[in-house]
């Protein structure tokens, strides 16, 4: 799953904890890379009791990780891609290049 912001992909995780953030916005889990951290409107949605930005989306429920409110998450609508420009046809060619194909 690419950054939310700049489409950066991981890479190879090293020893230790991750230094990419999840986060949930607009009812949505997503990524967001080192860089974009470092950006202070995020834009990512907050817990109302707290108001961390701290949240995780999983089974329909979004939990806060800084004070642990769990609330349903809304309904789902309409699926977006969100892939960068450009991914699906760098994904075929790395398909390309492993299986031989020319």
């Amino acid at each position: 799953m690419p950054c939310y912001r700049c489409g950066a992909r991981q890479t190879d995780p090293v020893r230790g904890a991750s230094p990419w953030r999840r986060g949930v916005r607009r009812e949505t889990q997503v990524l967001v890379c080192p860089d974009c951290q470092r950006l202070h409107d995020l834009d990512l949605d907050t817990c109302a009791g707290c108001g961390s930005a701290a949240l995780i989306r999983r089974l329909g429920e979004v939990e806060c990780r800084a004070c642990g409110a769990v609330r349903i998450a809304q309904a789902d609508g309409p699926v977006a891609s969100c892939s960068p420009p450009g991914l699906s046809a760098e994904v075929a060619a790395a398909l390309d290049r492993v299986l031989g194909r020319t």
